[in-house]
């Protein structure tokens, strides 16, 4: 069985590009935009570079900062641990960005990794994104790209988001779930979770942990 979850607002409590925008002073801004796209209102990659664009100047020190605010969604080790102990693999994919995502994977024992990475220049970002978007398109094509990769069908894949980006993903697994999602997305999942707490899934795939 293979595992593939969204990271903000699923593996951890937060957005994480609100939290960068705190530092930059648009985190009211980057919210209301951030909603909008995840209602499915906003195209994905559009509302990323408006988004990035107030982060110009920001230091990247920043991401120091950010690592020591996010905070694990309650259940999540307890997830990821129940597929590792059984040598099943785990994939994070995000909108959000590399440099906070890698190390919360690290942490967690995950190796397969994508998101997106901001530009720096100078030590600081220039509002620009580094290399193609992490869109839904992107998101499904990890999920396909993993389980070719350990020769897993995707009738044995399971797919974990909370917005109209993780569509695409959710809709190609074997399982995809909605996680304390939004409308968009609940439409389309097999499995629906809207209390906060990961673990509460492993029942619905026939697990304990």
């Amino acid at each position: 069985m293979l595992l593939v979850m969204d990271v903000d607002s699923t593996l951890i409590q937060a957005e994480v590009i609100e939290l960068i925008a705190a530092h930059a002073g648009t985190e009211a801004q980057v919210a209301e935009v951030t909603e909008a796209a995840m209602r499915g209102e906003l195209d994905f990659a559009a509302s990323l570079h408006a988004r990035v664009s107030t982060l110009a100047g920001v230091p990247v020190s920043a991401f120091d900062d950010v690592r020591e605010a996010v905070a694990y969604m309650p259940g999540a080790r307890e997830l990821v641990t129940t597929f590792r102990s059984r040598g099943w693999p785990v994939g994070l994919v995000s909108g959000g960005f590399e440099e906070v995502v890698r190390p919360l994977a690290d942490e967690l024992g995950i190796e397969h990794v994508r998101a997106n990475r901001l530009q720096v220049e100078g030590g600081v970002l220039t509002g620009r994104v580094d290399g193609p978007v992490v869109d839904r398109a992107a998101k499904a094509d990890f999920l396909r790209e993993l389980a070719a990769r350990y020769d897993i069908p995707m009738g044995r894949t399971v797919a974990v988001g909370d917005g109209a980006n993780d569509i695409d993903m959710v809709t190609a697994a074997g399982t995809g779930v909605a996680f304390c999602a939004r409308p968009a997305l609940q439409a389309v999942a097999d499995v629906v979770l809207d209390e906060r707490r990961l673990d509460l899934l492993l029942p619905s795939l026939g697990l304990a942990q």
